[in-house]
């Protein structure tokens, strides 16, 4: 799954509602991957943080694609609060690329317990 939100939009869980909707439909339990492409100067709103790991335990790779080193620096302060496995790329082919190898790590861990 790939975003990318409006300039100076704030992101809350509330406001998150319709993308959760498509996340539990499509994905259901399933392990999946999101890709935030950060084009846009946008805040996630980091009193949601609990809410958001505890409805997606199955979001198993976040990628997140900077274009500004103010970007990267905000990235670092939101890793403290989300529990996902997140990393951070300057470019969509290595982000791509992370999120396919992390799922099949994730999936080859499940066939082997």
């Amino acid at each position: 799954m790939v975003s990318e939100f409006d300039e100076g939009a704030d992101i809350t869980f509330k406001n998150f509602d319709e993308l959760a909707f498509i996340i539990k439909t499509h994905f259901e339990d399933r392990p999946f991957g999101f890709i935030a492409n950060r084009k846009n100067s946008y805040s996630i709103n980091l009193s949601d943080a609990k809410v958001f790991n505890e409805t997606f335990k199955n979001l198993k790779a976040y990628a997140i694609i900077v274009y500004s080193d103010l970007t990267e620096r905000i990235i670092e302060i939101e890793s403290h609060f989300f529990k996902f496995n997140r990393k951070v790329f300057k470019d969509f082919e290595n982000a791509i690329d992370w999120i396919e190898d992390s799922l099949s790590n994730q999936e080859n861990d499940s066939y082997n317990k």
